[in-house]
């Protein structure tokens, strides 16, 4: 069977998600890993929306549990992704799970990646918001002091921002319309805010060893698909102060010829992305099912059925 992988950003994550893993035996050295990163009491921190929120808490922790995850799914499955993409931080285990690095070092990668977010806009009040109904270009052109952080659709994106600006767009952007809802991310991802730290982030990465991936990989910074380990580096770091082409990203892992998606994760966000675009290729999220067992069952019908 043919499928691809999505991973999980973060902003979905909550005090209930994915509750089976613990009872999980084959998660439990992904999940032991993740805890000597951010403590054992996570589920408690995820409670918590000023914990939740926090870069240095909830990128290890999204990182982790989506590893943990995946190792439940793949020991029920008989044959690998085709193509896998990740969205913003679930590029970290997107690339883990396609053989590129190790879990490991995608759980100390996460680390970094949160630390040099945190330093780029440190005694700044940043955030993201969500603004769905009206195109990019009009927006960002009246309202310059926004980047446009992840493309969605033509008229869905993420803006990134200066707390104050974000808030007065929202105002401006609901009189015209738009649905807008801020997103429990506390730094401005995917800008211009974030130039140092997809400098200091390209740097840890040079000296790592990447290896080809056996799967196709699709990339936030492009939208395209790549198995070329010096891409696959540049485009890692470079997603972190560019605009993540989610939009191209879904449309290039559909021109891979996959029967059907899972979105591994807590959410079902990018699930339902995926079915608003690519209807003709069913999707589900792993935060539906029971188990993995449950969703592999899924996926080996829905790939019986293309």
């Amino acid at each position: 069977m043919t499928y691809a992988l999505l991973f999980s950003g973060q902003g979905t994550q909550h005090p209930d998600m994915l509750p089976w893993l613990e009872y999980t035996p084959v998660s439990q050295p992904l999940l032991q890993a993740m805890v000597d990163t951010i403590g054992s009491d996570w589920r408690a921190g995820l409670a918590d929306a000023a914990t939740r929120s926090r870069n240095g808490f909830a990128q290890p922790l999204i990182v982790g549990t989506a590893l943990a995850a995946w190792a439940a799914l793949a020991a029920c499955l008989d044959s690998a992704p085709a193509a896998i993409a990740g969205y913003s931080v679930g590029e970290l285990p997107a690339f883990a799970c396609a053989g590129v690095f190790s879990a490991q070092t995608a759980l100390a990668l996460a680390v970094q990646r949160a630390a040099l977010m945190d330093a780029a806009v440190e005694g700044l009040d940043t955030g993201l918001l969500s603004v769905s109904g009206l195109p990019v270009a009009p927006i960002l052109q009246t309202h310059p002091a926004l980047d446009c952080a992840i493309e969605i659709s033509a008229d869905q994106g993420i803006y990134a921002g200066e707390a104050d600006t974000l808030t007065a767009a929202a105002e401006a952007l609901t009189r015209q319309g738009a649905l807008c809802k801020p997103l429990e991310v506390r730094v401005a991802s995917h800008s211009r805010w974030m130039a140092s730290a997809a400098v200091g982030f390209a740097s840890q990465l040079e000296a790592l060893a990447f290896a080809r991936p056996h799967a196709c990989l699709v990339l936030n910074a492009s939208g395209a698909g790549s198995r070329n380990p010096q891409i696959l580096r540049s485009a890692l770091a470079a997603q972190i102060d560019h605009t993540v082409q989610w939009s191209a990203c879904m449309d290039a892992l559909a021109e891979q010829g996959v029967a059907c998606v899972m979105e591994i994760g807590a959410g079902t966000t990018l699930g339902n992305m995926w079915n608003q675009r690519h209807p003709d290729i069913p999707a589900r999220s792993l935060q539906e099912f029971r188990d993995a067992a449950g969703a592999a069952r899924w996926l080996q019908r829905s790939a019986r059925q293309d």
